[in-house]
């Protein structure tokens, strides 16, 4: 596995809690891998046999129904930790909704190390919390917000976690450039919308001054604010 000096969230991942002897122990029961668009790196319903660190890319976190149908109950960027440690099954799957690289470590393993290193441990539970609250976020977003609102919502996260330094201008003015990492379909299954609806939302933001859409997969948050208030 290539050094952890050179992994370009080691700052903001978990592993920002250890110093350096520990990140070399850490490194050593690791490895990186790389996952190609639909490619399913955890199974729901398995044992929970690994964990990860997401290193690039984006990867959904869904559930199946009883007739089939999949539910998209969450999203996970660089930096995002995923699994479930300490043991049990795992109540959803893990799919990359793009090319994505991430840190793997057998659970068994990394249970182990967690237990001798309480830093580690204090960031596990920081970050389940953390999940937790974006988890109730995206339950509002699905059960109760329009379509518009919807949109909106999903604009400022991946702004805030694609482009969080990228943002100039002040006011009204302020501007943030990303690439979006989805299709407008996949925008739509994460949403729970229509592809239709989704492409007449982006229309409409746009008409209004709200985003600009230089290429079909580039976005520029032209007004911050106004999306905000959009978003509810």
């Amino acid at each position: 596995m290539s050094s952890c000096d050179t992994c370009v969230v080691r700052n903001r991942a978990i592993c920002s809690a250890l110093d350096e002897s520990e990140i070399g122990a850490l490194n050593s029961i690791g490895r990186r891998r790389n996952l190609a668009a639909g490619e399913s790196l955890i199974w729901e319903g398995e044992d929970s046999v690994l964990v990860a660190n997401v290193i690039e890319g984006v990867l959904k976190l869904s559930t199946g129904t009883d007739d089939g149908r999949e539910q998209i109950v969450g999203v996970v960027y660089p930096s995002d930790f995923i699994g479930r440690p300490f043991g049990g099954t795992t109540n959803h799957g893990v799919t990359a909704l793009t090319d994505a690289r991430v840190c793997v470590f057998s659970r068994v393993d990394f249970d182990g190390f967690a237990r001798k290193h309480p830093d580690l441990e204090h960031k596990l539970l920081q970050r389940t919390l953390s999940e937790l609250d974006r988890t109730r976020r995206w339950m509002l977003l699905l059960g109760r917000k329009s379509a518009s609102e919807k949109v909106a919502s999903f604009l400022i996260e991946l702004s805030d976690r694609l482009a969080p330094l990228t943002c100039e201008g002040e006011g009204d003015g302020i501007v943030a450039r990303f690439h979006l990492p989805f299709s407008r379909q996949q925008i739509a299954d994460v949403l729970g919308l229509t592809i239709e609806t989704v492409s007449r939302q982006f229309t409409r933001l746009k008409t209004e001054g709200l985003i600009d859409l230089p290429s079909r997969r580039e976005v520029v948050i032209a007004n911050r604010h106004a999306l905000i208030a959009e978003a509810g």
